[in-house]
């Protein structure tokens, strides 16, 4: 029998997301995909899953499920929450084996905006296109387009084999850090005078509260046009920099548009697109010119890393958190020592 989940609680925004629904983009369909690839293929390489298995995208608003029918392997990773497994704290990152009626509970905690929980062949839910990824304003994938909802079920597929225990996930790369994003400029930074791109590079930008998975908007320096706000259409990629009339940057996120009017600065380094997308509004960034290859370079060095996941797992069983022990039954009894 095939373990699934019964969602008990999801926030604002929870969805069920895969790799992306590439392909299409021709056609003016969206990939969709995760915010963060970085820590949705972690949480999937923890399990030994193929990097495109669907797993829930958690928001800040959190989530619940339990375990029903099966014993059911997950792993979970990405920003700092606070992870419960019935009445007990659990690290950041780990892999658990849920038995039928356990309860797995997220919420959001010291840092970072999404989190991953996939499970162990990943979650089985129609695919659309080729793929299970939900894009909300198409209504399209997941579960019937839509965010996730209290009473949803999740069958996960069957693993090609079991994971070998639980564990601690030891992701180093997940750690977020004050260095500037990355980016490739073009392809039409000839549309902003060189004051502004000199202003770009050395201003602060705070992530207003207009963020959500199709784009942040960021608030700072304005950054001047040279030749007007408008061009003609053109294909828009992943963290494609956006500079509308407003003269504020846009970063288009994995539910962005097929195309655009606006000229583009630049396109911040696909290697920094998690840590941008674990920003909460409020938040301060700046950005930094690199050339193509350092961007490649980045790129590649990151999937090294995220592909060591399974060397770098230890056993849960040696974690024991202050909160743990303070709900444990660590005495069986109490015996009279005079008897």
């Amino acid at each position: 029998m095939r373990g699934r989940s019964r969602v008990l609680h999801a926030g604002p925004g929870a969805t069920l997301q895969d790799s992306g629904r590439h392909g299409y983009l021709r056609y003016g369909v969206t990939p969709a995909g995760p915010m963060d690839w970085t820590a949705f293929r972690t949480a999937n390489f923890a399990l030994g899953n193929d990097e495109r298995a669907a797993a829930i995208e958690v928001p800040l608003g959190g989530i619940k499920v339990v375990c029903e029918d099966a014993p059911l392997w997950v792993a979970f990773a990405g920003g700092a929450f606070v992870w419960r497994r019935g009445g007990v704290t659990l690290p950041i990152a780990a892999r658990l084996h849920l038995q039928p009626g356990e309860s797995l509970a997220a919420r959001a905690g010291a840092d970072g905006a999404f989190a991953y929980l996939a499970a162990a062949g990943g979650f089985d839910t129609p695919a659309v296109m080729g793929s299970r990824a939900t894009h909300l304003r198409s209504g399209m994938g997941g579960i019937e387009g839509r965010m996730l909802r209290a009473g949803d079920v999740l069958p996960a597929s069957t693993p090609e084999r079991e994971p070998g225990g639980e564990a601690l996930i030891g992701a180093p790369w997940l750690a977020r850090d004050s260095d500037p994003f990355r980016v490739v400029l073009g392809p039409q930074d000839d549309y902003f005078t060189a004051e502004s791109l000199t202003g770009f590079f050395a201003g602060t930008f705070t992530l207003t509260p207009a963020a959500d998975r199709m784009a942040y908007r960021f608030d700072g320096p304005d950054i001047a046009h040279a030749r007007g706000h408008d061009i003609v259409s053109d294909g828009v990629a992943l963290g494609a920099i956006q500079i509308p009339g407003d003269r504020k940057p846009l970063v288009l996120m994995a539910d962005r548009q097929p195309t655009g009017g606006y000229p583009k600065l630049g396109h911040v380094a696909r290697a920094d697109i998690g840590r941008l997308a674990q920003m909460r509004p409020g938040e301060t960034c700046r950005f930094r010119a690199v050339s193509v290859a350092e961007a490649r370079s980045a790129l590649l060095a990151r999937e090294d890393e995220i592909a060591t996941t399974q060397q770098r797992l230890r056993p849960l069983r040696g974690v024991c958190t202050s909160q743990a022990l303070f709900e444990a039954n660590l005495i069986g009894g109490v015996i009279d020592p005079l008897e």
